[in-house]
């Protein structure tokens, strides 16, 4: 199967997002804030015949105030998905890679995403680092806040 990376819409996104992170939200309720931000970007897996099998959108957005070294220029992952046909094929790791390498293009400014509980061990293995407790997110489970420094 051959997969290309590339820039999307937000609105491209909002099918995976909804298939895979919030199935019970209507379609308007997958607008995120910013999504529509000058410094936002969507990456997207796209296989040959143009359907998106991943996403990961990517914001810039101030650390959350749990991190006692939160930093207000930091960048933020969210709603990084994969349908369930495309895990385990390298293809989440090779868009946070893509995401990481182009702002840090920029500036080497923190990266931080909130994680569900069952991600934990795939952002670790990509440098991030839990920081605070875990919480939930009404609807959706328990989550962590992690962060990839540009120092680690």
């Amino acid at each position: 199967m051959t997969i290309e990376i590339r820039e999307l819409t937000a609105a491209q996104t909002r099918p995976v997002r909804q298939r895979v992170l919030r199935p019970h939200q209507r379609p308007e309720e997958l607008v995120y804030p910013g999504d529509d931000d000058a410094d936002t970007f969507h990456l997207g897996g796209v296989d040959a015949d143009g359907e998106v099998l991943a996403i990961l959108s990517m914001y810039r957005h101030a650390q959350p105030p749990s991190d006692p070294f939160a930093d207000p220029r930091a960048w933020r992952i969210r709603g990084m998905a994969s349908v369930p046909e495309a895990r385990g094929t390298g293809l989440g790791r090779e868009l946070v890679e893509r995401a990481r390498d182009r702002v840090w293009a920029i500036d080497r400014d923190p990266i931080w995403c909130n994680a569900r509980e069952n991600a934990f061990g795939f952002y670790q293995k990509l440098g991030f680092e839990i920081v605070g407790g875990i919480f939930e997110i009404e609807g959706i489970g328990p989550h962590a806040v992690m962060v990839l420094s540009p120092d680690a």
